[in-house]
């Protein structure tokens, strides 16, 4: 699979941009899910922590950048397994409470999906700030959770890829409002960019 590349004369920036991007954009999902939650009732699971975590989404994510030692693939692959996390779990929406446990078990089974070569899960339960055990939980409801479909197509990733470069370049939020039909019981309903099983892709709620 090809790497993700927005720029060649400086790759580390590249990422820090994508880290950025990818941080802003989840902290607003889990934010609005915060708020509004999309069902009256929702799962509780090894995601969900008692309190929100002190530390930023964007500083976990440049935690992960700076000790994993990994692909940049890793990075947008780990977005691919979260968005197919939330169409499949419609009941564990992303929220402030499981966005960080989410964050690090996608991002260990896609290092382990994509790179030849990677740390053991003690060594990510570390960079996570959670024991050993969790880590491995985590990482089993999470496979179960996408049910086992790891396989990312070349399309698919580039599809993503091109997502992400397109809105890296658009200086407001990375969000676009829904159509104005839509019932949103007083609040703006957001959207971003999900592709489905057979490559298509569409737009789908932030509050799945």
């Amino acid at each position: 699979m090809a790497e993700f590349e927005i720029s060649s004369h400086d790759p580390d920036q590249d990422m820090i941009n994508v880290i950025r991007f990818l941080s802003s954009l989840l902290q607003r999902i889990a934010e609005t899910n915060d708020v509004y939650p999309c069902h009256e009732t929702q799962k509780i699971t090894i995601f969900n922590g008692q309190t929100r975590p002190t530390i930023s989404i964007q500083c976990y994510l440049e935690r992960i950048f700076k000790y994993a030692n990994c692909s940049p693939s890793c990075f947008i692959v780990a977005y691919i397994y979260l968005d197919r996390f939330t169409q499949k779990q419609p009941l564990l929406p992303m929220n402030s409470f499981n966005v960080h446990r989410l964050l690090i078990a996608s991002f260990l089974v896609s290092v382990k999906f994509m790179d030849d070569i990677y740390y053991n899960n003690a060594y990510y339960a570390k960079v996570g700030g959670i024991s050993t055990a969790e880590m491995n939980l985590l990482e089993v409801d999470f496979l179960f959770g996408l049910g086992f479909q790891l396989n990312v197509s070349t399309s698919t990733f580039h599809t993503y890829c091109s997502y992400i470069q397109r809105e890296m370049l658009i200086e407001s939020p990375p969000l676009i409002q829904a159509p104005s039909t839509a019932i949103n019981h007083g609040r703006t309903e957001k959207l971003h960019c999900c592709v489905n099983e057979d490559g298509s892709t569409h737009q789908q709620q932030l509050t799945v």
